[in-house]
């Protein structure tokens, strides 16, 4: 159905489909062999179909700052519509510290994400008494709606890199509204390749369930996508109302010529197929020929966004 890849050098692939009816496509834009040449700017495409947001017009709708926060790092942006307004969660380091990540936020000021104006809402808020939440390396935010309650989710280096959930009031989706709970930390083996890692949460829902799928381990071949799954009607901020997957649900050995799936979002297209959009690298970048290779992962640009189309058995999603 769609080419493959999608979108060269777009990792952290993000589609969302808005009230207007067009399709939103937006991801991390590359650095090029090291930190300064790259990672400084949030892109938008909009088209009214899924297919066309691979030939549509790219636009940057903010740019990096040039000293403090915010300036290094721009990573793995997310555009959500939330309470009538566009937000873009998206991560990002400082100039003097480049590894001093954290979650932050925009807010469209008007109708049109692509043209109007964005507002800086600054560095994601913890709850009042909750003195843990975004003091660490801590990045790709997502966001979803469930019975009428809204809730983030993000990845938090406390330890290990492990994958946090609280609630948020839509009328102000950068602040935390509760304590946030542990959703699932670096257990087996898949999870602990060169890193200890759990990111870049992703949320599926269906009538009866709702999944969380993440990526594991370093960014390389050895990248991997979990799961979680919890009841629709479930207290969502209860732990014990979600299950873990003890083995991954896609990997490199599932894919032919493509080396390290993960940091997928979902999204229906206009035919109503549900698709799955994620990033994996060529098969060549373990063998040095890429293209673009880099010895440091997050520095070769050859993460490039695909799609695939997404089918259900009796009991989880099970990719086509």
């Amino acid at each position: 159905m769609y080419p493959n890849p999608f979108i060269p050098e777009r990792a952290d692939p993000y589609i969302v489909k808005g009230s207007d009816n067009f399709y939103y496509f937006t991801a991390s834009y590359p650095a090029y062999l090291n930190v300064d040449s790259g990672y400084d700017r949030i892109i938008l495409r909009r088209s009214e179909t899924v297919m066309g947001l691979r030939d549509a017009e790219e636009k940057a709708i903010w740019l990096a700052h040039k000293n403090g926060n915010m300036a290094k790092h721009i990573w793995a942006p997310e555009i959500h519509f939330i309470s009538g307004k566009w937000y873009i969660f998206f991560a990002a380091g400082d100039s003097d510290n480049i590894w001093n990540i954290r979650p932050y936020v925009l807010m469209c000021k008007g109708s049109d994400p692509l043209n109007d104006p964005w507002e800086e809402k600054g560095k994601m808020q913890a709850s009042e008494n909750d003195t843990k939440s975004f003091t660490e390396f801590s990045l790709d935010m997502t966001y979803f709606e469930n019975n009428g309650k809204h809730f983030v989710i993000w990845a938090e280096k406390l330890g290990d890199s492990s994958l946090f959930m609280a609630e948020i009031n839509p009328v102000e989706p950068w602040k935390l509204i509760s304590m946030p709970i542990l959703l699932t930390k670096p257990e087996y083996d898949w999870e602990k390749v060169r890193f200890a890692v759990n990111e870049g949460a992703s949320v599926l829902k269906t009538d009866e369930k709702i999944f969380v799928f993440f990526s594991a381990s370093g960014t390389g071949e050895e990248y991997c996508m979990g799961m979680l799954f919890a009841d629709i009607n479930s207290d969502l901020m209860k732990p014990s109302s979600w299950t873990k997957l003890s083995e991954p649900v896609l990997e490199t050995k599932d894919l032919t010529d493509e080396a390290g799936p993960g940091h997928n979002s979902f999204v229906a297209d206009e035919n109503g197929k549900l698709l799955l959009i994620y990033h994996a690298r060529p098969a060549s970048h373990a063998d040095k020929k890429c293209g673009t290779f880099c010895d440091e992962v997050l520095y070769d640009p050859c993460r490039h966004a695909r799609i695939k189309e997404v089918k259900f058995d009796n009991n989880i999603p099970l990719l086509k």
